[in-house]
């Protein structure tokens, strides 16, 4: 008789995280399956384009499967007319996590000038629309949300991204897309609406005057452009991204930015301190606490990013001639020559711009290398950490994050003197093969 009370427990048990995951899950359909229109250009009168909020329907789990073929079907036959445009193309998805100067190296491909389509953290709307609907974050739902946004903006569709803008664009035009300024195409003339006075630009252009975001504008220079490249510091595993490497439409190349954890916790205790409370505390007057929901988090960071960069050296069939391992360490050292090591991998000529805007800002003083600033004097920065972080910190990575150290190259410290030792690097002479 207990035996029979014990399997009906388990079975209610089940039954329910199944109904709460496939609720999660339907949200996420219902956004890829909102009617995509082909993008008209409109000319903004007044404050007509105040943008209404979002009015997603719920769907069944039945419907999921067939929510997510319909949304590649349309995606398909969006883009047939397109694949002579994207034949010769060059497709750069710039994976990374936060702090590790992810935002730095973006501008190399930001900066290459007119035959280049940059986007800075598209995925930024995707992870927020889906966070506020769910309360959580789902790693499905947002694996499958981010594969499919990442192929159509690669074919320079924005319709996927705009049903996951708050509020949500009205005839394609927003006004709240994430950083436009960090895209420098997103700020050329030829994407510039009229300013109208009196409307919030959010994220406004630095280099010119310009109107809030048309859309179908950004889909047309998009076009116009030979290659296109993407940063993002959101996705967590590279192998759910196959897809997008076996896409015959596209030419992938994927290059995963990484950095020594140590240098990226003690980088985000600065940058994020609301975030990192309990590791301030921590360095301050107590033990951490191994078992804590933040370690646990930061080992679990570690653990993605060691498990998308073994996948990656592996050079499976889908991953060969595709992927890229950069160390920040090795950038910020020897900025011209990964430079070029990056631009000859990804098939695209290494243009004097680029070379040029590299000098400047490799080299940039104390008082431009703001936290959130991609002018840095870069061999400065290396290890600028090891005087910053606690050592009973620094410890606590090396436990938790001990095996993706290794692999990456970067040596444990076993004192608080070792730590502070300038004489010391901390970063082994590594080569990783990506060809």
């Amino acid at each position: 008789m207990r035996i029979k009370y014990t399997i009906s427990l388990v079975f209610f048990v089940t039954l329910v995280i199944i109904v709460m995951e496939n609720n999660i899950i339907s949200r996420v359909s219902d956004k890829l399956t909102l009617k995509q229109t082909p993008q008209t250009p409109l000319q903004p009168s007044g404050l007509s384009h105040i943008l209404p909020k979002h009015n997603a329907s719920f769907t069944t789990f039945s419907k999921t499967n067939s929510a997510f073929s319909l949304i590649k079907r349309r995606l398909e036959n969006y883009s047939q007319h397109k694949e002579v445009v994207t034949r010769g193309s060059k497709h750069i998805l710039l994976l990374a996590t936060t702090r590790t100067g992810s935002s730095f190296v973006g501008e190399f491909f930001n900066q290459q000038g007119d035959n280049m389509f940059f986007l800075f953290e598209p995925l930024w709307h995707v992870e927020k629309m889906l966070t506020l609907e769910t309360g959580s974050t789902n790693s499905t739902a947002l694996a499958k949300a981010y594969q499919d946004v990442l192929q159509q903006l690669f074919l320079c569709d924005f319709s996927l991204l705009e049903s996951f803008i708050e509020p949500l664009p009205v005839n394609h035009i927003t006004t709240v897309l994430f950083r436009r300024e960090s895209s420098s195409t997103l700020c050329q003339e030829s994407v510039c609406s009229p300013v109208i006075e009196g409307v919030f630009e959010r994220y406004r252009c630095t280099t010119r005057r310009c109107g809030h975001l048309n859309l179908t504008m950004a889909s047309e220079s998009c076009l116009q452009k030979e290659h296109r490249a993407i940063k993002s510091v959101r996705v967590h595993q590279l192998e759910n991204l196959r897809p997008l490497a076996e896409d015959p439409r596209l030419d992938v190349k994927f290059i995963q930015l990484v950095r020594d954890p140590r240098a990226v916790l003690a980088s985000r205790m600065v940058a994020f301190p609301a975030k990192c409370k309990n590791w301030t505390q921590w360095a301050i007057d107590s033990e951490v606490p191994i078992d804590d929901v933040e370690v646990r988090k930061l080992k679990r960071n570690c653990d993605n990013i060691m498990l998308s960069a073994e996948i990656g050296l592996r050079q499976p069939a889908w991953l060969r001639r595709r992927y890229m391992l950069l160390r920040y360490e090795d950038i910020a050292r020897f900025p011209m020559r990964k430079a070029t090591d990056m631009y000859r991998f990804a098939g695209i000529p290494f243009t004097p711009q680029v070379k040029s805007w590299i000098l400047k800002n490799t080299q940039a003083s104390k008082e431009t290398s703001g936290v959130y600033s991609t002018q840095k004097n870069s061999s400065e920065q290396v290890e600028k950490w090891r005087f910053s972080l606690p050592f009973k910190i620094a410890q606590v990575v090396q436990k938790v994050c001990g095996p993706m150290l290794k692999l990456f190259g970067y040596k444990f410290v076993s004192s608080e003197e070792m730590l502070r030792d300038k004489s010391i690097s901390l970063i082994e002479d590594k080569v990783f093969n990506f060809v």
